[in-house]
């Protein structure tokens, strides 16, 4: 499969505000986004299930993201999924996934 991308769309509420940070020359923002789906169980009965996806976002759309959403702002994202891994001042090997944010819409009402 040829010219396959990496691709991910998300429509979901901030979980937390972003966080702004500097990063060389460029500015980073790091923030939650809280996604829900609906399922019924073998039963029939309705279950709601949330993911939570850590994203950052850099340069000029980190700062607008920073000074204009805030915790529980709708979104909705398209950006790419990155995995690394660090270790920590124990030793013990951690692995983060998260989506690089390309663009960004505000959806729903305005927050604050």
């Amino acid at each position: 499969m040829n010219n396959v991308k990496n691709s991910v769309r998300l429509i979901g509420r901030l979980g937390n505000d972003p966080e702004l940070k500097d990063a060389g020359k460029t500015k980073l923002a790091k923030f939650s986004l809280a996604t829900n789906d609906t399922r019924k169980d073998a039963d029939g009965n309705k279950i709601d299930e949330t993911e939570w996806h850590n994203l950052v976002v850099w340069g000029k759309p980190a700062e607008t993201a920073a000074k204009y959403l805030k915790k529980g702002s709708e979104i909705a994202i398209e950006g790419k999924l990155t995995s690394r891994s660090y270790d920590d001042k124990d030793g013990v090997k951690h692995y983060v996934t998260e989506v690089v944010v390309r663009e960004f819409s505000f959806l729903g009402k305005k927050t604050g």
